[in-house]
């Protein structure tokens, strides 16, 4: 006889980020997996959020209380709609010796939220892992996201639908939307010339779900209440093409008779 070793390639590494979502559409990504061994591979594919031991591993603490480097739970936000997040195909079936199976892997958000998330396994024979990633994604209600600072919130969410916080009353009776906060930490070294500095990221969505306008346009209020603070805004406005991200700089150099 002749013992060979099942040998396979990914397409992806250990995260597969699905990026921003408009809540309610539909995104996929394709994984490929290359046979590079000699024999057919069977394989099945697991998600860590359909394990049959996932309610009793649950048990415990959260790791956002025991630990200050966690952000993401391994299995993160849930739909509001009982339908999963995630969902990759096919499930099963064999991979014949120097070809490649490709995986479709869907990410459908119901509502907002930073933290979806979930772990994905590609077995061999049913027990073998030969490849795990993390699977990432965001959703948004509006077609435009801010991202940047320092976190305000836990990455877990409780499923219970609660009202936007501190809504806004929109101007002639509009619809109201919820404020959100973003923390930008500036810290200047005393008798330094070089400004503190700390940098945000706007981004417009591409979905089919939005009509087809050319561009989002963007702007940051308070230039003249900033620049008497000693605050200084890089690419304060703009208009982004669908799918298109950009940074914004700001900068601090502390005016001499600020306390």
């Amino acid at each position: 006889g002749r013992g060979v070793i099942p040998s396979t390639e990914c397409s992806v590494g250990e995260v597969l980020d699905m990026g921003y979502v408009v809540a309610g559409d539909t995104v996929t990504a394709t994984v490929k997996v290359q046979n590079t061994s000699s024999l057919t591979l069977p394989f099945s594919v697991q998600l860590e959020s359909l394990s049959p031991t996932r309610d009793r591993d649950r048990q415990k603490i959260p790791s956002f209380l025991t630990s200050s480097v966690q952000r993401t739970e391994i299995v993160g936000t849930q739909n509001y709609n009982g339908f999963s997040v995630f969902s990759v195909s096919p499930t099963e079936g064999k991979i014949e010796a120097g070809m490649s199976q490709d995986f479709v892997v869907t990410f459908s958000p119901d509502h907002e939220s930073l933290y979806y998330s979930d772990h994905l396994k590609v077995l061999l024979f049913g027990k073998q892992t030969a490849h795990e990633m993390q699977l990432k994604g965001a959703a948004r209600a509006h077609p435009m996201f801010v991202e940047g600072g320092v976190p305000l919130d836990v990455p877990v969410e409780s499923l219970a639908v609660t009202s936007p916080v501190a809504p806004q009353e929109a101007p002639e009776g509009g619809p109201r939307e919820a404020v959100r906060s973003l923390l930008l930490l500036l810290e200047y070294e005393e008798g330094s010339a070089e400004p503190a500095r700390a940098e945000i990221t706007v981004g417009a969505m591409q979905s089919p779900l939005l009509a087809a306008k050319k561009a989002v346009e963007f702007s940051l209020d308070g230039g003249a209440e900033l620049q008497r603070a000693g605050i200084a805004l890089r690419g304060a406005e703009g208009a982004l093409e669908r799918g298109e991200l950009q940074r914004i700089g700001v900068s601090w150099l502390p005016p001499a008779d600020l306390q």
